[in-house]
């Protein structure tokens, strides 16, 4: 029997038996906004999902009649701005074929644009090797049902008995992606390996950059060895108005009910438990003196949302303290920069700051 073509429907269908409402697809693209996936052709009544998997089971909501044409109009992917200061990516092929992306925003900076940057004493240390992937493991034990889809990213296969999907034959081995999928300024591809592509369909036909075994049920892990805690470090971004700073940590699936944050007016301490036992424990020197009881935070499903209430309004040149030397080096309450300021167009200093020559 043929099989459908259109994204959400994917089902083999008879062709007598193909008439209109057979098909429930997705008519709109897909979108993507820091870390969260939908269709933008049902957003308002999907939810949006963090992982890809469950993305690729949002069922479908337009009614239709199936198809095999593998040549349908593919709406292009809905990529939205984060802000002022975010960045259009612009792609070309080089004499050697490849796809090469760039920044838009280079070369529309006017030659009065300028950039300060604080150069920082390096370390001679070696840099961290990263963790080894751990990669979840087929449950022999527990029953298939004939027509399961292999788990595995870039995986099409589906499931026909134990002799011939978990065997030793050839149907037996998977091709498959063991990194999740990286989705940055229309670009899309998979962390562990280096082809990238713009288009969505184009994306789930990347084949798998590596082999093994199906996988149709995970298998549970060892509590003593998951039991074992890392300490890894969330990036933070932050913007301030005369008031405020707002600071945002990016910790994806925080436990809220485990994870503190406490505030001080010097200093910010975060404790975050973070999926895969791991955990982000930092404490930030802030630059300037902040209101404890004022100062709030908010937990999201991909971040961590901090408000600083100052206790004046002069304005910060960074989040943390620094040994650096910070001379002609100021941030105004401007729109310009990925971690620059909104609000007026000069610089706020208190009484004793004007003092100073």
């Amino acid at each position: 029997m043929p099989k459908c073509t259109r994204q959400g429907c994917q089902k083999d269908y008879n062709e007598e038996e193909n008439e209109q409402g057979a098909c429930m697809y997705h008519s709109g693209a897909p979108k993507f906004h820091e870390g969260l996936k939908c269709w933008s052709c049902c957003d308002d009544i999907n939810r949006p999902v963090l992982d890809f998997e469950s993305f690729m089971t949002i069922p479908g909501c337009t009614p239709g009649v199936h198809t095999a044409d593998t040549n349908l109009p593919v709406p292009k992917p809905v990529q939205t701005s984060g802000g002022p200061g975010s960045n259009l990516s612009t792609v070309r092929t080089d004499s050697s074929g490849k796809e090469v992306y760039s920044s838009s925003s280079s070369s529309a900076a006017g030659p009065s644009q300028q950039t300060t940057i604080i150069t920082q004493p390096s370390s001679s240390a070696a840099p961290t090797p990263p963790p080894p992937v751990v990669e979840d493991e087929d449950d022999p034990e527990v029953k298939v049902e004939s027509g399961s889809k292999c788990l595995r990213n870039g995986c099409k296969h589906l499931f026909v008995s134990d002799e011939e999907s978990r065997g030793d034959g050839a149907q037996s081995t998977c091709v498959y992606h063991p990194m999740p999928p990286l989705f940055h300024e229309g670009s899309k591809g998979y962390l562990c390996c280096k082809r990238r592509v713009l288009e969505f369909d184009e994306f789930l036909k990347i084949e798998g950059c590596k082999t093994g075994k199906h996988l149709f049920v995970k298998k549970k892990r060892n509590p003593e060895a998951s039991a074992t805690e890392e300490l890894v470090q969330c990036r933070i971004d932050h913007y301030q108005t005369p008031g405020q700073i707002r600071a945002t940590v990016y910790a994806k699936k925080c436990d809220q009910d485990r994870s503190t944050i406490t505030f001080e007016s010097e200093r910010v301490h975060l404790d975050l438990y973070l999926p895969d036992s791991k955990r982000c424990k930092r404490t930030l020197e802030l630059y300037g003196p902040v209101n404890p009881t004022e100062s709030s935070y908010t937990f999201y499903g991909t971040k961590v949302e901090l408000l600083l209430v100052k206790q004046d309004t002069r304005s910060w040149n960074l989040l943390e303290k620094t040994n650096a030397d910070l001379a002609g080096f100021q941030l105004t309450f401007g729109v310009g920069g990925r971690t620059g300021t909104v609000g007026g167009k000069e610089l706020v200093l208190d009484e004793g700051n004007k003092a100073k020559p």
